[in-house]
């Protein structure tokens, strides 16, 4: 116990001493751990508690013993992590060399474009999705339509897609599908985007994509936490959280602020944490408007929200690694939408409930609601990948990912309306 307290209290002190509004990541590196035994998770686990993303960035969470943690380290602080974790028997593997030449490497390659030349194997910014969500819903005026659902921290507006076609009578079921609930995760905005224009892009010409879109009234909410999502364009490339202000901290885990086990175990009360669950459930206006809306919503049968990364299909719980009554059908259903998955391109992704197969977070978006709007087939999806990028994915792997996360969605869909 001793050494975790003496591994965690030299971290702090250099932290003190370190410049809090650091934006550029020159010489970070990101590596990969695996605890040994519980004393290492222990400590990994009090480090990422105390700890802001600016200078040590959990990647990928401590969440048992032999499976892998991935943190981005400052350079003032990795010679000390290292020789520590190497003393105890813990071999850091370096993933990512340089974090800010990986990110110029990323950014060099993206162009500001218009909603008349969008391209769907790039990523885009905030203007331009916004512009291109327009444009499609106009160009599919018969079946698309955008929804306003609240405004930001910063006052800007957040738009969502509604599908709803006409060959088969109303009311039909509704099906609710979210990206970019973390800012950084760019990979999530994209592939939500390109699903988004399939499903009303090949409509007519393909009848496997005409039955699956007639199916549900689509709610589609291409990009959630969009104050955060601008700073990762506009300042901070790794920003989690949302921009409300605390203290002399910025930001809440929009996915730790909802009204169910808020802020148990899994999430953070000290402001300056990524995981910070915010002062009360639905602190956040984001989070409340998009929850207000989904209450408006009647028959809602699915719930996916997209993250990045770890390549994982996740059924509630979060809060706890027991499992709910429905646990049977959701793990068959994250079964289906795997194996659909890895057709495609042959990538595996994993399927379980969350708190069992990632970690352990409570107030999340799934565990709402499958707990509180009773959504039984609720879920969280990590896309790709398994960290080799990380949430610095290359553009090349925009399209592979989102052909195969619209066939897992398309069997997730059949699978729901054969077992209600």
């Amino acid at each position: 116990m001793m050494r975790v307290h003496t591994l965690v209290l030299g971290v702090l002190a250099i932290l003190t001493l370190a410049h809090c509004s650091q934006i550029r990541y020159e010489g970070y590196k990101v590596v990969r751990v695996v605890p040994q035994k519980g004393e290492h998770l222990l400590a990994l686990k009090s480090l990422q508690e105390q700890t802001g993303h600016d200078k040590i960035d959990f990647w990928i969470a401590p969440r048992q013993v032999g499976v892998p943690v991935d943190i981005s380290i400052a350079p003032a602080l990795f010679q000390h992590l290292y020789a520590s974790f190497t003393l105890w028997g813990i071999y850091p593997v370096v993933l990512i060399h340089d974090l800010q030449e990986k990110i110029d490497a990323q950014k060099q390659h993206v162009q500001i474009g218009t909603e008349a030349d969008f391209e769907y194997n790039k990523y885009h910014r905030l203007t331009e999705i916004e512009s291109w969500m327009k444009n499609i819903t106009d160009t599919y005026s018969d079946k698309a339509s955008l929804f306003e659902i609240t405004k930001s921290y910063e006052n800007r507006t957040i738009n969502g897609i509604k599908i709803s076609t006409k060959n088969t009578p109303n009311p039909r079921p509704a099906f609710w599908m979210e990206g970019g609930i973390h800012a950084r995760e760019w990979i999530s905005p994209a592939t939500v985007v390109y699903m988004t224009a399939q499903m009303l892009d090949t409509y007519d010409s393909d009848s496997a994509m005409k039955e699956f879109v007639d199916s549900y009234d689509w709610y589609i909410l291409p990009v959630f936490n969009v104050d955060g999502y601008e700073r990762t364009w506009n300042g901070d490339r790794m920003w989690r959280k949302t921009m409300s202000k605390h203290g002399l901290c910025t930001g809440v885990d929009p996915n730790r602020n909802w009204d169910y086990k808020w802020c148990e175990e899994g999430a953070s009360k000290d402001p300056c944490s990524d995981l910070y669950c915010g002062p009360k459930p639905f602190s956040e206006v984001e989070v409340k408007g998009v929850a207000d809306y989904i209450k408006t919503i009647k028959n809602v049968k699915g719930f996916i929200d997209f993250h990045s990364y770890s390549e994982l299909w996740m059924s509630p719980w979060g809060w706890t690694t027991e499992l709910p009554e429905d646990y049977k059908d959701l793990d068959a259903g994250g079964k289906a939408a795997c194996d659909a998955l890895e057709a495609v391109h042959g990538t595996k992704y994993e399927h379980g409930s969350i708190a069992n197969i990632i970690y352990v977070s409570s107030g999340s978006s799934a565990d709402w609601t499958y707990g509180d709007r009773k959504i039984k087939y609720s879920y969280g999806v990590e896309l790709r990948d398994k960290g080799q990028h990380g949430f610095l994915l290359p553009e090349d792997q925009i399209l592979p990912s989102g052909q195969e996360t619209m066939q897992a969605v398309i069997a997730l869909a059949k699978f729901i309306t054969e077992n209600p």
